[in-house]
């Protein structure tokens, strides 16, 4: 059943509290956090509340409401980090390294050696720093919210 959580599902994990992440937003669609091994500080994991492993399993009425806090997202990751823009992606299946579905929304900048599909992954120096991060994509959701 898509809609619920899969015993050992680590964003189901995360969604219901069990699990700790650095998190920028939590409302009744979604839960986004900071990605633990980040391509660049500020990369951000989308997820739906709803446990579903890939778009096409999302209800057809939930896909508009995902989209837009993606979108709230992609502007809060290039405010609150000071980005040039955004990278935002999600795999479905091939390379969809957990099993529930989520959207990537990265920050970019110009000549940040970001190139092709083969990209080096960092950490949070301490959990103070990636709290940091996340408290400055908080902020910027907060200052855009309509």
């Amino acid at each position: 059943m898509p809609d619920s959580p899969a015993a050992d599902c680590i964003f189901c994990s995360i969604v219901e509290g069990d699990r700790p992440a650095f998190t920028v937003l939590d409302d009744d669609v979604v839960v986004a956090f900071l990605d633990r091994r980040p391509l660049f500080h500020g990369h951000v994991l989308v997820v739906p509340r709803v446990h579903v492993v890939t778009i096409t399993d999302l209800p057809s009425e939930s896909v508009g409401p995902y989209f837009q806090r993606v979108q709230r997202l992609a502007g809060a990751v290039q405010a609150g980090r000071g980005s040039a823009g955004t990278f935002v992606a999600m795999n479905n299946v091939v390379s969809q390294s957990v099993a529930h579905l989520h959207t990537h929304v990265v920050p970019r900048n110009f000549k940040d050696g970001l190139r092709g599909f083969f990209w080096p992954r960092t950490t949070y120096e301490s959990d103070d720093q990636a709290e940091a991060v996340a408290a400055s994509i908080r902020n910027a959701l907060v200052s855009a919210a309509p």
